[in-house]
């Protein structure tokens, strides 16, 4: 694990976009753009926000996890949500495990208190066992926020203090 490099942003790119054109556990339905993912990069940098990637021996992207600020106002400057995505042939191996749990160590390094998962109440029942796992408590459900793929879609809060 290591932090995020400038120069890995297409392979997160890639492994992201997977997602959003194959999958309902990210609501986009648009793929970002390597622009995008620079703007967020730069931001999460300056924010002093965790950004991290599992690399393969070979030096290959295997998958990411960050957080970024929960909501853009200042008393939530603690609060932060959590995504991680791994490459399609890297699931199923222990690594989103690996992730979180570093994720989980360098946000309280960074002096983070809270962290949310939002996460799509159909399809991601495996990122809700590792939440769940790792000390996440269920805080709500919300139903047909999303529409993708032709369905309505619901999400799945989940909280773990860091205290």
């Amino acid at each position: 694990m290591r932090e995020v490099r400038a120069t890995d942003l297409p392979h997160i790119r890639e492994i992201y976009n997977y997602y959003v054109a194959n999958s309902t556990v990210t609501f986009d339905e648009d793929a970002m753009t390597l622009a995008e993912w620079r703007d967020k990069f730069y931001y999460l940098n300056k924010q002093g926000m965790p950004f991290i990637v599992a690399v393969s021996p070979a030096g290959q992207i295997l998958g990411y996890a960050l957080v970024s600020p929960w909501k853009q106002k200042k008393a939530f400057r603690f609060t932060v949500e959590n995504s991680i995505y791994l490459g399609a042939a890297s699931t199923g191996k222990g690594l989103g495990r690996e992730l979180l749990g570093e994720l989980i160590k360098r946000s309280k390094a960074a002096g983070l208190k809270e962290i949310i998962a939002v996460i799509a109440d159909q399809g991601a029942d495996a990122s809700i066992k590792l939440h769940r796992d790792f000390g996440f408590d269920e805080i709500g459900r919300m139903g047909k926020v999303g529409f993708k793929f032709e369905r309505w879609l619901g999400t799945i809060l989940l909280q773990k203090s860091l205290k």
